[in-house]
């Protein structure tokens, strides 16, 4: 149970035993030869009441239709249920997403409509597990597969300083576009994205294969790409009574400036999404990033020469994705005001739309079938080395007590799949049927 600063240093006090960790020291304002981590003798009188019942939740929805593709949908998402007070988790979120709908009404009221579809998603139960958003997930996942665009989720809006980001990563250039159009908050005359790359010395995105908000059944169970956004790593009170808005005016953001970046950022995104007449996806970014995680496998495994079918899938995702982009500037570039040329753009879109999809393996990883994703689901063991190819990350671990070459093959297996799924992304990209599972064309036979 989370307890305040002051609290831990009264118990620490009374332990004996090894010294603190340096960072416990700082936390609680001990000197080094104060305390210990145990054990010692002392007892504390915990008492905990819990009211158990059973409840209703309820999803709320508001739905701003486009005017070209109604059936596309660009999804921005945030919870509303909180542990205690929730100032920042999920109230700053909360009233970010209320500021959204605020100023997209005032756009409507001034005759603009999207081109795509807006849902705006206030999740209920997120903090007993994501419940409202997985189960509006499963329920409509046919329709999301086929429909939606994007998820865009903010959790915690604001818990300190800095901009953090995770996403898929087609959708990194977008937001580094997105954030040097934003003022910084904290530092006059700077963007967003200037202050961003100083303090991370460079632009960090990281990946999504944790399962600690809203944007997990959208991208490990329905492979549609997500984003989520926050400002400020780390929050010493979370999830604790000491989450109040006398701490986020204290601390947490004393002029708000840190919530109006996080609300533009976060509808600027909407609105090119929505907007742009050829979605703002890059696959070549999202093959460079591959590529850096087959090469962090690769020298993870004293034999690894089969990788070298995933590094010639992940080179065709590349190469398909800049033929895409060449394809898609040549359509821009001319008059798309007839019929014929509208559905050529749209077919353009599906396919960016589609390819994400094809990173799910359809009955799910070994052993936990809901998580679908091959190349961002939480690994089984949460100590692994590896965010990403979760398959693999569960065989190196399942397989640890195996003979060297029972794990190669564990692994290799699962190296193939997938590989044959950055195959089909790249082929969804072109617009062509996946026509190269060697496994199964070796196993057919044509009747004489």
């Amino acid at each position: 149970m989370p307890v305040s600063g002051k609290t831990a240093s009264a118990i620490i006090r009374t332990l004996g035993g090894p010294a603190l960790p340096a960072d416990w020291q700082t936390g609680v304002g001990l000197p080094v030869d104060v305390g210990g981590v145990g054990p010692g003798p002392t007892l504390v009188n915990f008492t905990y009441q819990e009211d158990r019942k059973m409840g209703m939740i309820q999803d709320i929805f508001a739905i701003i239709k486009g005017y070209e593709e109604p059936d596309r949908y660009v999804i921005l998402g945030n919870h509303r249920d909180a542990w205690t007070y929730g100032a920042v988790d999920p109230n700053s979120g909360t009233s970010a997403l209320l500021d959204i709908a605020r100023r997209l009404g005032i756009m409507l009221q001034s005759g603009w409509t999207p081109r795509r579809t807006i849902i705006l998603c206030s999740w209920d139960a997120e903090e007993f597990g994501m419940i409202g958003s997985t189960e509006w997930v499963e329920e409509n996942l046919e329709d999301l597969q086929s429909k939606a665009v994007a998820y865009l989720n903010v959790d915690c809006a604001v818990q300190g300083i800095g901009l953090f980001a995770g996403s898929t990563p087609q959708l990194d250039n977008l937001l580094v576009d997105v954030t040097r159009q934003v003022k910084d908050p904290d530092v006059e005359g700077k963007t967003v994205h200037d202050t961003w790359n100083k303090m991370t010395g460079g632009i960090n995105i990281e990946r999504l294969a944790r399962t600690d908000s809203d944007f997990a059944p959208f991208l490990h169970h329905a492979g549609i790409p997500c984003m989520d956004l926050y400002y400020g790593k780390e929050f010493p009170g979370y999830h604790t009574a000491l989450d109040s808005y006398h701490w986020m005016e204290k601390h947490g953001d004393p002029l708000f400036l840190r919530h109006v970046a996080i609300v533009e950022i976060w509808g600027l995104l909407a609105l090119r999404l929505a907007d742009d007449p050829v979605l703002p996806f890059d696959y070549q970014t999202y093959a460079s990033q591959l590529q850096e995680h087959a090469n962090a496998f690769s020298s993870m495994m004293e034999n690894s020469k089969w990788v070298h079918l995933l590094n010639r899938s992940i080179e065709d995702l590349s190469d398909a994705g800049l033929e895409f982009l060449k394809e898609a500037k040549k359509l821009q570039d001319q008059n798309i005001s007839d019929g014929y040329s509208l559905m050529r753009r749209r077919l353009l879109n599906d396919r960016l739309l589609l390819a994400e999809r094809s990173f799910l393996q359809a009955d799910g990883l070994q052993g936990r079938g809901w998580f679908k994703h091959l190349m961002y689901s939480p690994p089984e063991d949460y100590e692994s080395k590896l965010s990403f190819f979760p398959g693999v990350a569960d065989a190196i671990s399942r397989s640890s007590n195996r003979s060297a070459k029972e794990q190669q093959a564990a692994v290799r297996h699962e190296v193939r799949k997938i590989s044959r799924a950055i195959q089909r992304a790249a082929d969804v990209l072109r617009g062509e049927f996946s026509n190269r599972n060697e496994s199964l064309y070796s196993s057919l036979s044509v009747a004489p």
